[in-house]
């Protein structure tokens, strides 16, 4: 066996160093304040059952799609779920994707130009940064979630039609829980011509009466030109959507090369995201349970005198700060022998001195366990 390059096993080293080396952990039985399963629906036999359903009213009992949609794979369950999403989400067409990190690779490597200009929410997800990496198109941060930052970069552009302005941001943001001000983006972007491009992974599912996201919450669907929304999270399934216009989905077909040069999801994937949707559609109880828990939580935040350490969000996101890659572990570790699963997110994900512990809550967790958990970490903390 040859040994790893000597860069390679520099920057392992240093990771080790650093407190931040990453390694493979099977989940574990503890009690979930960590997974993005936030309605609990992965566990779902109910789902489970209808995925089958759907299978065998279809014909489609195999277990692999057989190639990329282009060649082999684009099974019925394709157009019948993507037409579905699309009137779901009031929107005239979607496009499914093997995983969000694709549909953001396959969008951001394929939409904007050369010549063309992205200005982004500097906490946007990896997905996306990666993604504007792959475009020819000059990318600017904006600072996070401010319109006025937005308002000003714009503002020093001088207008021409030999290049378009794209706005990116998340609806619900993976890491703080915070919320982008939609509205005013959208408003903004109307004014500069510009195209608005929101990320909903964090809130499909959860906002809106039957989990539709922020955007349709707000009743912005028709200034937004596109929507992401990821079926891993909320849904408790696989893969993504990029929702738009026909002609966008048309585009994405010819030139998104994440989408192109892939095995088409598995029949029962797209089967299991539809058979989630069918359930959303009915408006299940699960969405407001979960918007109970999140207001219980912060009431237990304020309660444990602990609102000086979490950062303010009303989304199934809550992160406590605790600077250091190692005093975060520690106290993750600690919440661990007392049977709790809360993840540590460490520098290089986040800024360092913004380390912190990351509470993903649930429809299922119990209000015991949310006061519990709470009053266990106001111990560690003092």
């Amino acid at each position: 066996m040859q040994k790893l390059p000597l860069k390679l096993a520099k920057s392992l080293e240093n990771r080790k160093k650093e407190k931040a080396f990453r390694s493979l952990k099977r989940s574990s039985s503890l009690i979930d304040f960590s997974s993005n399963d936030y309605l609990g629906l992965a566990s779902s036999e109910n789902i489970y059952n209808k995925a089958h359903e759907i299978l065998k009213e279809n014909e489609l009992l195999q277990n692999g799609a057989t190639g990329s949609r282009l060649l082999s794979g684009n099974h019925i369950l394709y157009d019948l779920t993507e037409n579905y999403l699309a009137e779901f989400h009031q929107i005239e067409a979607a496009l499914i994707y093997n995983s969000g990190y694709d549909a953001n690779m396959g969008f951001f490597a394929s939409v904007p130009k050369r010549g063309d200009l992205i200005f982004y929410d500097e906490l946007v997800h990896a997905s996306i940064r990666d993604g504007i990496g792959m475009s020819h198109a000059k990318a600017y941060k904006f600072d996070h979630n401010s319109p006025e930052s937005l308002q000003n970069k714009l503002s020093k552009i001088e207008r021409s039609e030999d290049f378009e302005i794209y706005v990116v941001t998340e609806s619900v943001f993976s890491m703080d829980g915070d919320m982008a001000p939609l509205e005013d983006f959208a408003k903004i972007s109307e004014a500069f011509g510009a195209f608005l491009i929101v990320d909903e992974a964090h809130a499909t599912g959860i906002f809106s009466d039957k989990g539709e996201g922020l955007v349709q919450e707000l009743e912005i669907q028709d200034k937004v030109f596109a929507r992401l929304n990821t079926f891993g999270k909320g849904p408790g399934c696989h893969g993504a959507v990029i929702l738009g216009s026909k002609s966008l989905k048309d585009y994405l077909v010819n030139f998104s090369r994440s989408f192109i040069y892939t095995t088409a999801l598995p029949p029962h994937s797209v089967a299991t995201i539809l058979a989630v949707y069918q359930e959303f559609e009915k408006g299940i109880s699960l969405i407001q349970q979960l918007k109970n828990n999140i207001q219980f939580f912060r009431s237990q935040v304020s309660q444990n005198n602990l609102i000086a350490n979490f950062l303010d969000s009303n989304s199934a996101i809550q992160s406590c700060i605790i600077p250091g890659n190692e005093q975060v572990k520690n106290i993750a570790e600690s919440l661990k022998k007392k049977g709790f699963e809360v993840k540590p997110i460490l520098s290089p994900t986040v800024p360092e001195g913004r380390e912190r512990l990351r509470f993903c809550l649930h429809s299922f967790n119990s209000e015991e366990d949310i006061s519990r958990v709470l009053k266990i970490l106001a111990k560690l903390l003092a």
